[in-house]
């Protein structure tokens, strides 16, 4: 393979430091280790930058960006030199795992000195380069297309809620414990041992509005899968609530290949009694919902919420037919969110098993060769 050679990545990068971020806001993203942390009036990188998360959990994450922002101080710049394809170098550098280099046990670290020093085989051919970028690219979109389609309909089916059982609530709607309904429940609070292979444990970090991360999650072995989920099983139609770090993101598991186990997440068993589950979504997604996570919360240094709390919901009941009636209403819009998170995890497996084999040169692309 000619177009590719052992190099270090200073031979393709130029690595910089981040900076307090400014204290007024404004449209302009703020990056931090873990991504957008907030919006600025000032930026310190235009252009194609790689963004690399420098210190703590997220030590050695990468992100893509192509317009003005803020790196703050817990991120670190990557720009390519020379004629090298910025976006080919973000999935090389999503590729390599960066983390792994880390140094400091209790503290994991990433430095300029150490990324300059890293030596990997590199395509360096950047017509070759922006071939590879292309392919990875196209699957990128097509999902981040799936996911604000998902956020679309999410949103249409919020404001139905609010139509039907916010705008519209009448006095005499029975209060009902959510408890009479179905079952809540919480997943494991062990630290089970972490696994080469087995099953994924997703913790509320993995959450988010329209999908969970199963790639940072680590595997358990099969008897601490069966032993979590002889209590905290996650069915078809149930809801996953983070109840500790970020708290209050839901998310409605509609998948029919439920194949992981739950840590220090909510469940709540709305595949008890199905009749509910987008009501219950919907309510906990609403002001209602925000309004009761915000008078629930708990810690200072990491807020949490309980099981206890998450068990005294109530909800101001109309009558069954009412309920019924919304369902048909919504029910298009959330089988178009699983038909589409079906396609995104078919193109996020595709991806990720393209990315090793174009990464090394083992699957070649067609490639438009300059005269």
């Amino acid at each position: 393979m000619s177009e590719w050679k052992e190099m270090k990545l200073q031979e393709v990068l130029d690595f910089g430091n981040g900076k307090v971020k400014p204290k007024n806001q404004g449209n302009i993203p703020i990056y931090g280790g873990n991504g957008i942390l907030g919006y600025g009036d000032d930026y310190n990188y235009s252009g194609e930058t790689i963004v690399i998360g420098r210190v703590g959990a997220y030590c050695g994450a990468v992100y893509y960006e192509n317009r003005p922002i803020w790196i703050s101080d817990n991120a670190l710049s990557a720009k390519p030199k020379g004629k090298n394809n910025a976006k080919f170098l973000y999935f090389f550098l999503k590729y390599n795992d960066l983390n792994q280099w880390a140094g400091g046990s209790s503290h994991p670290l990433v430095t300029q000195t150490l990324l300059n020093s890293l030596e990997f085989s590199i395509c360096y051919n950047p017509e070759i380069q922006t071939a590879i970028a292309s392919v990875l690219s196209s699957l990128d979109d097509k999902i981040d297309l799936l996911h604000r389609q998902n956020a679309t309909l999410e949103k249409m089916a919020e404001t139905l809620f609010r139509q039907w059982f916010v705008e519209e609530a009448k006095e005499e709607w029975e209060e009902v414990k959510i408890t009479d309904l179905f079952e809540i429940r919480d997943g494991t609070h062990d630290s089970p041992k972490q696994k080469a292979f087995g099953k994924k444990l997703i913790t509320s970090k993995h959450l988010s509005k329209h999908s969970i991360d199963f790639n940072s999650a680590y595997f358990i072995s099969e008897e601490d899968f069966e032993q979590i989920n002889k209590r905290s099983k996650v069915d078809t139609d149930d809801i996953l609530f983070s109840m500790i770090g970020t708290i209050g993101i839901i998310y409605l598991e509609q998948s029919n290949e439920i194949d992981y186990a739950i840590k220090n997440i909510g469940l709540f068993k709305t595949s008890q009694n199905a009749l509910w589950k987008y009501y219950t979504v919907l309510w906990l997604k609403s002001d209602l919902g925000n309004e009761f996570i915000f008078e629930n919360r708990s810690g200072s240094t990491q807020e949490y919420i309980s099981l206890g709390s998450l068990r005294s919901i109530t909800f101001s009941i109309p009558s069954l037919e009412r309920v019924k009636n919304f369902n048909k209403e919504v029910e298009p819009l959330f089988q178009k969110i699983k038909s589409n998170q079906t396609q995104i995890r078919t193109l996020t497996a595709l991806r990720d098993t393209l990315l090793p084999k174009l990464m090394s040169g083992e699957v070649r692309v067609e490639h438009q060769k300059k005269h």
